[in-house]
């Protein structure tokens, strides 16, 4: 793939979020493309609507992950985290350990994925510190950056704002809206979490409100970017919607669908 165009040709991006394990088809979601951007939430833990898969089930069984994802559901968190706590003294081994041995497995197969340019930032479930060590060349991970592709510059800000469910990439709303201001204007901004807007945020399946941010609705208004690309939310009651100029599109979909979203100019 090249990142820029050629002549007057025109310049195809495919955008991915929420991968959530599916390396099969994350190999394939560049094709005909210039370059693939993805928006974190690589690892797959637990996933509510096959509870046989991810690092929980793998760990504990499907019937425990069926009860931990109900607990979540419901939103008895104190609950849940109980029947983590119980489950997990069961286990031999460091916790901290045995989950970045998980995570290492799931990364090395999904690195690999990444086709050449591929331009990353990270979900609320990934692990940055491991990141350094499974990008190759050709894949350039952001978070709090510019680039420009094709003639257009793209901002992006990985991570989720801090919630009860305590995912490992939770970072305060200062900290984020720093990241926010510090991509400044743009074309594109590229984002893990939904602008705080209840359509957007609302999941129909899970039956909560995500936590989008405040700061980033705020940019978004304030600086008029041609698109807001996000995902986080898996069944948003909204997956499109506009904000003034700007065209919010929930691209969240790639675990269930495999398919990436295009962006075309």
């Amino acid at each position: 793939m090249s990142p820029t165009p050629v002549g007057n040709r025109r310049t195809r991006i495919h955008v991915v979020s929420d991968v959530h394990g599916n390396a099969r088809d994350l190999a394939r979601a560049g094709e005909g493309a210039d370059a693939l951007v993805c928006l974190g939430d690589l690892i797959l833990f637990l996933d509510y609507a096959d509870p046989s898969r991810g690092i929980f089930p793998d760990l504990f069984g499907e019937e425990n992950a069926r009860r931990l994802i109900g607990l979540r559901t419901a939103r008895r968190f104190d609950e849940a985290r109980e029947l983590g706590s119980r489950l997990w003294s069961g286990i031999d081994g460091d916790r901290a350990k045995v989950v970045e041995a998980a995570v290492r497995a799931q990364y090395t197969e999904l690195f690999a994925a990444f086709p050449a340019p591929t331009y990353a930032t990270y979900g609320n479930v990934d692990m940055p510190a491991l990141w350094k060590e499974y990008a190759a060349p050709g894949v350039t991970v952001l978070d709090g950056e510019r680039v420009e592709i094709g003639g257009r510059v793209f901002g992006f800000v990985g991570g989720g704002l801090r919630t009860e469910m305590r995912t490992p990439f939770e970072i305060s709303d200062e900290e984020y809206a720093a990241k926010i201001e510090a991509i400044g204007e743009v074309d594109v901004v590229c984002t893990h979490i939904p602008p705080e807007v209840p359509d957007l945020v609302y999941d129909t399946v899970a039956r909560r409100f995500e936590r989008g941010s405040t700061a980033l609705l705020e940019a978004i208004r304030r600086t008029r970017p041609r698109y807001a690309l996000f995902g986080h939310v898996h069944q948003p009651l909204v997956p499109r919607m506009r904000i003034g100029p700007t065209e919010c599109v929930n691209v969240g979909h790639f675990a269930a669908t495999g398919r990436p979203w295009v962006l075309e100019w």
